[in-house]
């Protein structure tokens, strides 16, 4: 948005008007200007940040390092990501979220265990395990006593299909990832609730010639969303674009960042490797992608001016579409009147100036706010 002046009072959207209008009466308020202003960003896969790893310590503590370091690059809600884990670790993460008090957190995200060996990425492979009835339990319940979202990344062809309805039934999101399955599986999977794919491209099933896998379905069947990295090491500038073009309304940008990100930390542990940030990347001794060093603002940038698509369509792409992923859009993704008033403000070369949370403003002081 450009050009406007947000007025916002108890933490709401009370006014848009044109600058140019507010300037002319001459009882301005103290505004505090910004270049662009965009619906706050959201993140789905965020493991890390501020030096600390949810996995490590999921507490409130953590999360809280995570949320004041995701700021930098533009992040207004998040959902912290646990990654595989020994046995029911995971538990652990899903009572961090449960406890914590704030707009910032508006749920949690499990990316693993139940994931495909074949796919592991740089998850232990020896904690990867196919789900359980307990498990099931487990996660209906946490669901049902829960007011936020859990979104869950599976391989859908190592879960039990009757699995997979009653998670869904439960109002989990589910998306496949780290996954080996072909394109029939997905279809099967997306009939039985599965309704999107983690990090696109990556630790999934490619598209050949006879086959479509986890990309090629999400490329096509408009019954899925997915989230990508755009970092510049995860995924080609081209295949960004192809995915923008094909899936308008159904992307989104995530971070997948880590520790490192909004820290003078320089590596870290995953399980028994060691993951260090070399020139930007992320990568364990063998080469393997050990998650991101990414902010969204950067990832924002990289859609512009890598995929080339337009501003507007990736400001969308890491607020509007997480927010109706998360069945969040009448109170996130957009900029109106009613509204919480969470605002990424970004200059003009869509680095973060600040962020507002339900007008809560980090970065500066400041009454109304312009662009």
């Amino acid at each position: 948005m450009r050009d406007r002046i947000i007025t916002i009072r108890s933490g709401v959207i009370v006014d848009i008007m044109p600058a140019n209008g507010l300037r002319a009466e001459n009882k301005s308020p103290p505004v505090r200007h910004f270049d662009i202003i965009a619906p706050g960003f959201i993140d789905l896969q965020i493991n890390g940040a501020g030096g600390v790893m949810f996995n490590d310590t999921p507490d409130t503590a953590t999360l809280a390092r995570m949320v004041a370091a995701a700021r930098s690059g533009g992040t207004c809600h998040m959902l912290p990501t646990f990654i595989t884990a020994p046995g029911t670790a995971y538990t652990a993460a899903l009572d961090a979220v449960a406890a914590w008090d704030g707009p910032e957190i508006p749920g949690v995200h499990l990316e693993g265990p139940f994931l495909s060996s074949a796919k592991p990425g740089i998850h232990p492979r020896e904690a990867i395990r196919r789900m359980n009835d307990g498990d099931v339990a487990i996660l209906v319940a946490f669901a049902k006593s829960f007011a936020g979202r859990l979104l869950l990344t599976l391989a859908p062809e190592e879960v039990d299909p009757a699995h997979l309805e009653t998670l869904h039934a439960a109002g989990i999101i589910l998306f496949a990832g780290h996954s080996q399955a072909t394109g029939s599986e997905i279809a099967k999977a997306a009939e039985r609730g599965l309704c999107g794919v983690t990090h696109l491209f990556n630790a999934c099933s490619q598209i050949t010639a006879r086959d479509p896998g986890v990309a090629g379905m999400a490329l096509t069947d408009c019954r899925l969303v997915a989230g990508i990295i755009a970092d510049g090491h995860h995924v080609d500038p081209v295949n960004l674009a192809l995915a923008a073009r094909m899936m308008k309304g159904r992307l989104c940008l995530v971070s997948d960042t880590m520790p490192t990100f909004g820290s003078a930390m320089q590596h870290f542990s995953i399980g028994e490797r060691q993951v260090r940030l070399v020139d930007g990347r992320l990568q364990a001794g063998d080469g393997t992608l050990g998650g991101a060093h990414l902010g969204l603002d950067e990832a924002v940038r990289m859609m512009v001016s890598q995929a080339g698509i337009s501003l507007e369509a990736a400001l969308d792409m890491a607020s509007g579409v997480p927010a109706d992923i998360l069945g969040l859009q009448d109170r996130y993704g957009r900029i109106e009147v009613g509204r919480p008033a969470s605002l990424t403000c970004l200059d003009e070369s869509l680095a973060t100036q600040a962020v507002l949370v339900d007008g809560e403003m980090s970065g500066g002081e400041g009454g109304d706010t312009g662009a």
